[in-house]
This record gives structure tokens, sequence and C-alpha cells, in this order.
């Protein structure tokens, strides 16, 4: 028996696209995690795909929130850390140099992939207080949405397994519609297994839909379509 498909009817009013870790450690070959990461971008062509969802969004006014990963040297005095956080410290992921320095931050790992940040710094994007573990629960992101009475979100970014289902989960768990673009994110291949087809299964049973990045583009546009006055 196939799993319904509930769907999520796009109303521009109402709905945000968040983008997760948009940043050089994950998505560019210079960051410190392309080794185990970079065969899953590639393959699904995420860079390209999250920037279709950016244009898209830009064009038809849709509001864009990036949810990001920073470390300052504070959080290096953890006392304890899962599997993946304590990699991340160890290998000066999201590393920045303090709360309130830009110190080395321009092309570091934690700066912007530089084609998204034409999209990211134009003055209307909202970039919420940086998470810390994998899901929004240490951010400021559910309340970001809740003051612009945002109530559905297109949910792409950084990593499939880890951050995206995370955030999938406590949206969800919040009182969100939540559609995930399944190709605007990648995940770590490793001996343990392969992070995004995990993910995916969990992205099936549990979003509302599940779309490529084709038909998550096609939805936008036709939403913004419907808000123009007819002539």
């Amino acid at each position: 028996m196939a799993l319904p498909n509930p769907g999520m009817e796009i109303n521009v009013n109402h709905t945000a696209m968040v983008i997760i870790d948009p940043q050089n450690d994950f998505l560019s070959p210079e960051g410190v995690t392309w080794g185990v990461i970079g065969e899953s971008v590639t393959e699904n062509n995420t860079v390209d795909n999250i920037e279709k969802l950016f244009q898209a969004a830009k064009e038809t006014g849709l509001p864009v929130f990036i949810s990001p990963h920073y470390y300052y040297p504070s959080d290096h005095g953890w006392k304890f850390e899962g599997t993946l956080e304590a990699l991340m410290h160890n290998i000066g992921m999201f590393d920045r140099k303090g709360p309130l320095s830009l110190e080395g931050f321009k092309g570091s790992g934690a700066d912007w992939l530089e084609r998204y940040k034409p999209y990211i710094e134009d003055g209307a994007t909202v970039v919420v207080s940086p998470h810390k573990v994998y899901g929004p629960e240490s951010n400021d992101l559910v309340l970001q949405l809740r003051k612009r009475h945002i109530s559905k979100v297109i949910l792409a970014g950084m990593s499939a397994n880890l951050c995206v289902e995370s955030h999938m989960r406590e949206l969800l768990e919040q009182g969100f519609e939540v559609a995930v673009v399944k190709d605007a994110t990648a995940a770590a291949k490793l001996p343990e297994g392969d992070g995004y087809q995990a993910a995916l299964i969990n992205f099936r049973y549990l979003a509302n839909t599940v779309w490529t990045t084709t038909e998550a583009v096609t939805a936008i546009r036709e939403s913004g379509r419907a808000m123009k006055p007819a002539v």
C-alpha cells in the first residue's frame, strides 16, 4: 500500500522558503566536508537546484529565510558532543571568530556560497540566528516565521539527514505544513551508510509533500501568477 501524498498549496502571503546552511563548508569543493558530501551534491545537482529555488522565490515575492550554522570560540568549550558535533568541531566546520566579528569571514567555510550572495544579501531575505546542532530549536527561525504569519514552509539546503530532516521534524511539530525539495539537498556517504537515501525515506513518511526542484519552481511560479490581478 503506497503512502498518501497530502500535498501543499502555496499561498505567497503565508508560505516561505527556508534554506538551511547554504555555506561553503557544505557546497564548495573547497569546503571541509566535500570529501564525503561532494558526490551527493554533484549527483543531485544541489548547488544549481538551490539557486533555481532562490530565483523562483525572488521572482514571485515569496519570503526567503536562511537558517545558518555558525560556531564561535565559546562553542568549542562544550563538555560533551554527539558524533557529528564532535566531527564538526574537530575539523573547524562553520567556525567564526565571534558573534560580533566578521574577521576572516569572507570566503571562509562559514560564508555563503558566492553565487547565492545576491539572493541572500538583497535586504529582503531574513537570516535568522544560527542553529547550533541540527534543528531550529536553538535559533529564532520559528519566531521569525510566526511573526510574519507564515504557516507553510518549502524546505531545502544542507544536509539531508541532519539539519534538513531535523528542521522538517521540528517545523511539523510546531504546526507548519512542510514541503521538502528532495534534489535541493544532499548528504554524506560514509561506510555507515548513505545519509541522503536515509533522509529520503523519512521525508516521504513525514512531510506534507516531497517535490523535485522542477515541481517546486512550477508551484512557486503558479502561486505568483495567481496573486496577480487579471488584466
